[in-house]
């Protein structure tokens, strides 16, 4: 295959793969906000609430890192 084909898919494929960071930060940002509202509504849980947004906010921001650390592998496979 053609090395300029390959180096443009690669960056195309990373660029793609980065996206994963937009739907973190939605999905942690739908986590905060509904955090907040069982708070706010039943201050006695909020340690139980805090722990479970804790959790997901890692999972979460996990995706976000895979997408990072797969982009970062395919710009360097890319440059080969």
């Amino acid at each position: 295959m053609n090395h300029e084909f390959v180096a443009a898919m690669s960056a195309l494929a990373a660029g793609i793969a980065v996206l994963t960071g937009i739907g973190a930060g939605i999905g942690i940002g739908n986590a905060t906000g509904k955090a907040v509202e069982g708070i706010a509504r039943q201050p006695e849980a909020s340690g139980k609430i805090t722990t479970a947004l804790i959790i997901g906010n890692g999972f979460a921001e996990a995706t976000a890192i895979y997408g990072l650390l797969v982009s970062i592998f395919l710009i360097f496979v890319g440059v080969k």
